[in-house]
This record gives structure tokens, sequence and C-alpha cells, in this order.
């Protein structure tokens, strides 16, 4: 079990990469099932404004810290967060976790091509990794029922205890949400662009720039046109949102003590 802290409604998970590992594990050895979500900015912005985003974040058994805004914020309201977990963080370490405890996996989504490199590359990496299948859905803003048949019948087919669903957040958080039941899978991650990293098709930001807040204007720098609105646009709102999350917290603890 893990705490949560709550960052503009959302119930946000309080863990440790090695502990969430530890959890994982033990979930797939009772047999039982989780869904993980990866809640950077935009994502925890994009769940004030949409109810049913926002039950999905907080109904789901983990919801991650991605970003160190959000790790900043948590300190900021007084309820630190153990730590951030962002998926380039989660992928490259739960590929040789699997390896090593012989869990099998599902590469679903990302652009056509991606998850086979990034198949290859872990094969690469770690000989005795057993991927069980991958599946690249054409793009849609939502699937047709028959695709949605589709890619639930090739993860089913295959088994495998971990499917990693990277259909950008938060249509592969609300995707997990609807099919989780169906699915016969222990574990299902929104994992987000975190493939083409991990497959070494697109570079990650330096060390000094992720832990200095600093890996967002490296991303900007790779996709300026995609990401000015998620940094420029959407981002600035969250600190605002944070500072009234905070005077608020204040006024109720007054109130209690008057």
């Amino acid at each position: 079990m893990h705490t949560k802290v709550d960052i503009l409604g959302i119930q946000v998970s309080s863990i440790s990469l090695d502990h969430l590992l530890l959890e994982c594990s033990d979930i797939i050895h009772n047999n039982a099932k989780a869904s993980i979500c990866i809640t950077p900015v935009n994502s925890i912005l994009a769940a004030t404004k949409n109810p049913i985003v926002k039950d999905i974040y907080n109904n789901a058994n983990y919801t991650l810290c991605d970003g160190m805004p959000v790790l900043w914020a948590s300190q900021f309201l007084g309820t630190p967060i153990v730590e951030r977990i962002t998926g380039l963080d989660l992928l490259p370490t739960l590929l040789e976790y699997c390896a090593s405890n012989h869990f099998s996996l599902f590469f679903l989504g990302a652009s056509p091509g991606v998850g086979l490199s990034l198949k290859a590359k872990a094969e690469k990496l770690y000989p005795n990794i057993n991927i069980k299948g991958v599946y690249c859905p054409p793009f849609a803003n939502k699937f047709e029922q028959s695709e949605n048949d589709k890619m639930i019948s090739l993860i089913n087919e295959a088994q495998p205890h971990i499917i990693l669903v990277s259909l950008t957040a938060p249509k592969q958080d609300i995707w997990i949400a609807e099919n989780l039941a169906k699915i016969n899978a222990n574990i299902a991650i929104g994992i987000g662009g975190a493939f083409e990293v991990t497959a070494g098709l697109i570079k990650r930001a330096p060390y000094w720039m992720q832990v200095s807040g600093l890996e967002w204007l490296f991303r900007f720098g790779q996709e300026p046109k995609r990401m000015f609105k998620r940094y420029f646009i959407q981002a600035p709102l969250f600190i605002p949102l944070i500072i009234q999350q905070k005077i608020k917290s204040i006024l109720i603890k007054s109130k209690g003590n008057a």
C-alpha cells in the first residue's frame, strides 16, 4: 500500500520506483489486476476540466508523479511526494526487471514501427526478455469497435503479464480504464512517449536538465510545434491553481483552529 497526495483534486501516488516494482511483482504473483497512470502537469490540468479523466486518475491503482513541477507542487503544499517517476524512468527499469523476473510484456501503440524497434532494442539488451506481442493500431481519437476488439483479441491470445500502452495521455488512460477488465493481463501502464526514447529513436534530456526541472525545454527544442501549447499555454495555468489550493488549505486549517 502507498499514500496519495492531493494535487488539484487528483490523488497522485507517493511511492518510490523500487517500491512500485515490488508491488507490481506481488500483483502478478497473486494474479490480480492493476492500472498505472503517469501524470505530468498537462494530464493533471486535463483532469481538472474533464470529470471522466479525473475519476480515472483517482480510481487508478497508481497515478504516478511525472515531472518536477508536480513534485515541487507537492512540497509547496506540505505533502511531499516520495519520488518523481516518469515514463522515461519507468520503462527501461521495467524492461530489466521483467527480464530478471520472467514477466512477459505486450507493446501497444506508438507510431508505426516504434514498438518493433523497442522490442529489438530490449531483446538485444536482455536476450531472455519475453515480449509476447507488438501492435500499432491506426490513429483514431476513438477506436472503432472492430479495431478495439482486435486489440483485445491480440492481447488475450498473447496473455502477457504487463501491457504497455502508448496512445498519449489521457487517451491511453481512458482506454485502459475501459478495457482492463476485458484483457488477459495483470497490469496495464499508460506509458506515453517512452517507447521512442527507450528505443533510441528520440534523445532524452541530459540528466542535469531532468533534475533541475528543465526537461520540458529539451522536449520543446525537439518538437516546438507540437509542444508549444502544452508548455506555453497549458502549463502556466498550473502555478496559480496550486497557489489557490495552498491558500484554501491554510484557510480551512485556520477555521478548524478557531
